[in-house]
């Protein structure tokens, strides 16, 4: 029995020691970590993030193990990557004010290391790794000055233990669903939505999986277990998506970034109050903001679906909203049916009529 369990150490510790870690990047409270392993004991190969969450403490491995690469429609960026050098943590501390959200003034503070990597043809990518007190965001870099290329697909890809419980909404571009929660055999394989909620199989850390900071040189992403039920890859739309409209995969000009792959983590709370998406954004173009005015709005969708076909529907939630003091009224998809005693000229009258903004 001794030889037996001796024998199975030693199994254990060669399997760990073919993946090599290379670095670890913490949070600034050091709560939340993030390492980078390679899959062979080399610096050349293919690479993965695995990602940690410690709290009175005991250290919770929320997700094992990230897939990592690109590409691109003349090589590729996923095997036999040689690490090059990785920077110098540097300490992101950022303030910013939002006009509306969770919070008026917040904070974008963080530890980030850059990691180089050069593939076989000597092509450079950069992984940019941010750990932040209340999660973790990377991106793909391409720094090459010169370049324009088609991304035939990312790798990026969350394996999740199926012990941990799930939150998921199917993909529909709508972003209109129900959640279905989900563990071990009930888990279903298919394209979901973001963002998408996790709680590790010892309940002690939460996380949610998300995206920021897509802009028009890149594509909305989903997440995808359709062939394994404990990896959810990072998919691009289908043409279907766009009902026939648009790319659905990207071309880019170097020199080029991703959108930032987004990870809050912690407790329950530090989710509902996290600004991490907003934080990792680009700011507005919008230099003069005076006219933005936030504030409630009544709503006719959420009761009376399919009710901005109907004028006197809009302007009962026109009288709601005037006696609750609210200061807008919304009028949502179909404003231009508008029937049932008014068109959409009308019901703008009648909302300003009320004191009202629609």
């Amino acid at each position: 029995m001794k030889l037996k369990f001796v024998l199975s150490l030693l199994l254990i510790s060669s399997a760990l020691s073919v993946f090599s870690q290379k670095l670890t990047v913490q949070s600034p409270n050091q709560k939340i970590g993030v390492a980078l392993f390679c899959n062979r004991n080399t610096d050349t190969g293919e690479w993965f993030l695995k990602t940690s969450y410690k709290d009175n403490g005991k250290t919770s491995d929320a997700i094992p193990c990230i897939d990592l690469g690109l590409s691109r429609s003349d090589q590729d960026f996923s095997k036999d990557l040689k690490f090059l050098k990785a920077s110098k943590p540097l300490l992101i501390n950022e303030q910013y004010t939002a006009l509306h959200g969770k919070k008026s003034v917040c904070s974008n503070s963080a530890n980030e290391v850059v990691i180089s990597f050069e593939n076989p043809s000597k092509a450079k990518l950069n992984i940019i790794i941010r750990a932040y007190n209340d999660g973790i965001v990377f991106r793909y870099e391409f720094p090459e000055k010169e370049g324009r290329f088609v991304i035939k697909d990312e790798l990026t890809a969350y394996t999740i233990p199926k012990e941990t419980t799930r939150w998921m909404e199917k993909w529909n571009t709508a972003n209109e669903g129900l959640y279905t929660e989900m563990s071990d055999d009930k888990i279903v394989h298919q394209e979901w939505s973001y963002p998408a909620l996790f709680n590790t199989s010892d309940k002690a850390c939460w996380f949610l999986l998300h995206e920021a900071d897509v802009n028009e040189t890149y594509c909305g992403t989903k997440l995808s277990d359709a062939i394994d039920t404990t990896k959810y890859k990072l998919t691009f739309p289908n043409p279907k998506d766009g009902r026939g409209l648009g790319e659905s995969q990207p071309t880019i000009t170097l020199p080029w970034k991703s959108p930032w792959r987004v990870i809050i983590m912690g407790n329950l709370g530090d989710i509902v109050a996290s600004t991490l998406v907003d934080d990792v954004s680009s700011p507005s173009v919008i230099k003069n903001t005076s006219w933005i005015k936030p504030g409630i709005a009544s709503w006719n969708y959420w009761s009376s679906n399919h009710g901005t076909k109907d004028y006197k529907i809009v302007c009962e939630f026109a009288d709601l909203a005037a006696r609750m003091n609210w200061p807008y009224t919304l009028l949502d998809w179909e404003w231009d049916s508008m029937g049932n005693g008014g068109k959409m000229e009308d019901a703008v009258k009648y909302i300003l009529s009320r004191g009202l903004k629609p």
